[in-house]
């Protein structure tokens, strides 16, 4: 199958409505928000709670074990869509490179829930 840049063409689209959307809505907020400020607006504020004592207090590692394997996870599932859209002109090969690459991933889903990467104590 050849490519030509016309096929490049909705990508390209795809990419400036996403960046036109993001931009326009930072502009119109900029425009559009109210602009009041006071003192007790300009506090900080945290789930109602008024903040007490230092804002540097290290976090549990499991946080941000969750928070990376999560990332992980998700990568990994996007690296999937192009394997289904294309499933069909990728024949035996492609299902079997699809089937190492859940493997690995139920492999590594399986380390992770033997060394307890998601249990909060």
């Amino acid at each position: 199958m050849s490519t030509d840049q016309t096929s490049y063409f909705p990508i390209l689209m795809q990419f400036l409505l996403a960046t036109g959307f993001v931009v326009m809505t930072i502009i119109g907020s900029s425009f559009l928000g109210p602009r009041r400020k006071s003192v007790n607006k300009d506090k900080n504020f945290e789930c109602g709670i008024e903040s007490v004592g230092n804002a540097r207090i290290p976090f549990s590692v499991k946080y941000f074990l969750v928070a990376i394997l999560f990332v992980l996870f998700d990568v990994e599932v996007i690296f999937m869509y192009p394997w289904a859209v294309n499933f069909k002109e990728m024949g035996w090969a492609g299902l079997g490179k699809m089937a190492i690459f859940m493997s690995l991933l139920v492999v590594g889903f399986y380390y992770v829930m033997k060394k307890k990467g998601l249990e909060w104590e």
